[in-house]
């Protein structure tokens, strides 16, 4: 609101706000502004608003009325003008604002105390950081800023405007997300581009109909060009904008706009603008624009970033919905052959073992294959038999009654009962030992299980599904694993491979993961840096899935930045792959090629054996693994 300032001969100036379309000064008591000094006439002047200019006028002949020190009947006020009443000296505010003034500090020295408008500047600012916490809608921060940016400046309206294509379509204007035309304004050097009205508002805090209306091309363009702030006082006036066709079309008085930086490069700019005062906005105030600017920018990329982050999200769910088998997650050709297996006997009750290395998902396979079959509304029960004591697994297995043995006080069922008529998962069934391997074959056999302390059988509705990371058949031909119940076990046998065998996969799994725990852990991690995907994919993974899972929780809790580096993961120079024997690396060779083209050849089998030269039987060995780790090839690869 325009104001008087009223310069006394002692003490601070005293403000009066100009806020009638007629304002009169002079002695009489009947005036507007009461002046009780030398040379003041009862009715001394008048200030008119015509809706554009603040006019002032002498209203007696022998009123002395001088403005900048030239004596004056009648002008336009401008922002600072200086006025002389007869003595009184008084000066001329578009705004609502107080001295400045000096206070001796403890040190001798003076601090300067703002006035009421840089007051008002600092707390809206803070105001609006404070709603930056509670906020989430990019919208309703984007007005509230504007709302806050025309109060501090008295503009009639302001705008946020965005190059278009600004993160990637995510900050679209809302008009355009609907499917409707955005206002657009020609973007200097920008090609195809062009600016879109992200946001706009006016002084009664509602949106602008007609957004492009209000805004000049020119003015935008200068700002964008140079990247820096810029206070146009009278438009029309202004040697440089004044032909411009925006300028004269809108009638443009008072302008101020700021740019929107992010990474060095203007993506927008903040406008403000008041049609009916010239001389409106100063100095002062555009570095308050310009502070707004850097919130809005600020707030702006952040929106981007949550935007990718949800672009990349919602893209690697695409990804694992093409490349995932229920919570199975690959897609490499020796995984495929796992699926194809799966699905087929998990329909049947037969035995499966699932052998592989450490860390390679078998549980996860043994729970798919039990939601894929009849028994899916059975339970699912898992024992690690290796990590039961030798003199306790028996009871885990099989139950016990009350007074078997010491410490057994009341009868316990064993993890067969509890599997009835669901599935029963013995993972590391390598460990058994040899006297209860033949009680599990009798169950087997007879479905039916003593409890420890017990001559009553019970019966049993389960299948069974085992796992190992060992040999077992040369576990058979040491004597520590019983022939019989391999076979039992192993009616059909699924090898997984391991995690550096599966190509791809392993990127996609580590993507899989790094959403799944960024998520459990509060995380602001939002992916892996170049440098880490790398170093993921070249990585040996000796531990497989269950190593990549620790590395990735470990460093989620850990880091402190957005992207994942191969420090975090424990992943750099020292963590390449050793140097293995020249046997090893043929062999490990001649089957990643063997997977290779039978990748190629979209698993038939006959034609990747024709096509390498070798027995079709040679590549079902190769991926049954029923002999070796790595099978040795039946012909030249």
């Amino acid at each position: 609101m325009p104001t008087l300032k009223y310069f006394l001969t002692e003490g601070a100036p005293r403000i009066y706000s100009v806020h009638k379309p007629v304002t009169t000064i002079g002695r009489g008591q009947n005036n507007d502004l009461v002046i009780d000094r030398e040379g003041v006439q009862p009715n001394h002047v008048q200030i008119s608003f015509d809706g554009r200019d603040f006019m002032i006028e002498e209203l007696a002949k022998t009123s002395i009325l001088a403005i900048n020190g030239k004596k004056k009947r009648r002008a336009r006020l401008v922002h600072g003008d200086r006025l002389r009443i007869g003595e009184a000296e008084l000066g001329f505010s578009m705004f609502a604002e107080s001295v400045k003034k000096t206070t001796p500090a403890t040190d001798g020295e003076t601090t300067m105390v703002l006035g009421a408008s840089e007051v008002a500047g600092v707390r809206k600012l803070f105001a609006f950081s404070e709603r930056l916490i509670k906020i989430q809608s990019l919208d309703e921060l984007l007005e509230a800023m504007l709302d806050d940016v025309i109060e501090l400046s008295h503009g009639q309206r302001g705008f946020v405007l965005l190059l278009s294509g600004a993160g990637e379509g995510s900050l679209a204007s809302p008009a355009a997300a609907e499917g409707e035309a955005a206002p657009l304004t020609p973007a200097p050097d920008s090609g195809n581009r062009a600016w879109v009205v992200r946001a706009s508002r006016n002084v009664q805090k509602t949106a602008i109909a007609d957004a492009a209306g209000g805004i000049s091309d020119s003015i935008v363009q200068r700002v964008v060009g140079t990247g820096q702030p810029l206070i146009v006082s009278d438009a029309l006036a202004d040697t440089t904008f004044g032909k411009s066709d925006s300028v004269i079309a809108m009638r443009l008085s008072s302008v101020m706009c700021a740019p929107l930086i992010q990474q060095g490069e203007v993506i927008g700019v903040l406008y403000v603008g008041n049609d009916q005062v010239k001389q409106l906005f100063t100095r002062a105030q555009l570095d308050v624009l310009s502070i707004f600017a850097s919130q809005a920018s600020l707030i702006l990329q952040n929106h981007i970033l949550l935007a990718a982050l949800r672009q990349d999200k919602a893209k690697l769910q695409a990804e694992l919905r093409d490349k995932r088998f229920g919570d199975i997650v690959g897609s490499c050709a020796s995984m495929r052959e796992v699926y194809r297996k799966l699905e087929k006997v998990a329909a049947t009750d037969i035995s499966v073992l699932i052998t592989g290395e450490t860390g390679t998902g078998k549980e996860l396979v043994a729970r798919e294959i039990h939601r894929r079959s009849q028994r899916e509304s059975g339970p699912f029960v898992t024992i690690n038999c290796g990590a039961i004591p030798e003199n306790l697994i028996e009871s885990e297995l099989f139950g016990h009654v009350k007074g078997s043995f010491t410490g057994a006080i009341m009868d316990r069922p064993g993890k067969f009962h509890v599997a009835n008529g669901g599935t029963l998962f013995l993972d590391e069934i390598g460990e058994l030992p040899l006297n209860l391997q033949v009680k599990l074959l009798r169950v087997l056999q007879e479905r039916v299980v003593m409890r420890v302390g017990s001559s009553k059988a019970e019966k049993v509705d389960i299948r069974i599904v085992a796992a190992t990371n060992r040999e077992l058949e040369q576990m058979v031909r040491e004597g520590t694993f019983r022939e019989d119940l391999y076979y039992r076990l192993n009616v059909v046998n699924l090898w997984l491979p391991p995690l550096r065998d599966r190509g791809d996969d392993v990127l996609i799994i580590a993507k899989m993961l790094l959403s799944k725990y960024a998520e459990e852990l509060a995380s602001s991690v939002q992916g892996f840096s170049p440098a880490a995907v790398t170093a993921i994919k070249k990585y040996h993974w000796p531990g497989n899935i269950r190593q990549l899972q620790n590395r990735i929780k470990k460093a989620l809790v850990l880091c402190d930045n957005r992207l994942l580096s191969p420090d975090d993961l424990d992943l750099g120079v020292a963590a390449e792959m050793a140097i293995m024997p020249l046997e090893k690396a043929k062999e490990d060779f001649q089957r990643r090629y063997v997977l290779e083209v039978l990748e190629r050849n979209n698993g038939n089998r006959t034609q990747t054996a024709r096509d390498l030269g070798v027995d079709p039987r040679t590549i079902f060995r190769y991926l049954e693994k029923e002999s070796k780790p790595i099978p040795s090839p039946g012909g030249s690869a």
